[in-house]
């Protein structure tokens, strides 16, 4: 397969990955996540079918790196366990994050109402 075939395989399946595992680990994590607001916000601009392919690639990648099982910093550690998270969302919103408009971090906001409250 050649290099662009490879790399969009890749992010079908980072897709895949955050489709299926963001919301449950975000619904037993939204309380105690410092940035779940900005991640839902990202979420949504990452499916937002206007969001420009770069910007929704680096999006998931960095939401694909949230649900992991297994990361650089186990998530169950208290305080330090979403460190690494935090960075690499970071990191991803420094560079994509003028994307995320207001309609995104609306949904966010609601979203995160919403985990709180069926906690």
């Amino acid at each position: 397969m050649d290099t662009k075939g490879e790399f969009v395989g890749r992010m079908d399946d980072d897709e895949t990955q955050v489709r299926e595992g963001f919301w449950p680990k975000m619904g037993r994590f939204a309380a105690s996540v410092p940035f779940a607001e900005d991640a839902l916000a990202a979420w949504y601009c990452a499916f937002d079918r206007d969001t420009p392919n770069r910007v929704r690639f680096t999006l998931l990648g960095a939401l694909a790196y949230f649900i992991l099982p297994m990361d650089v910093i186990p998530d169950l550690l208290p305080i330090i366990g979403f460190a690494d998270d935090a960075s690499i969302l970071s990191a991803a919103l420094l560079a994509v994050g003028a994307s995320i408009n207001e309609t995104h971090r609306t949904a966010a906001g609601e979203a995160l109402s919403r985990l709180k409250a069926a906690r």
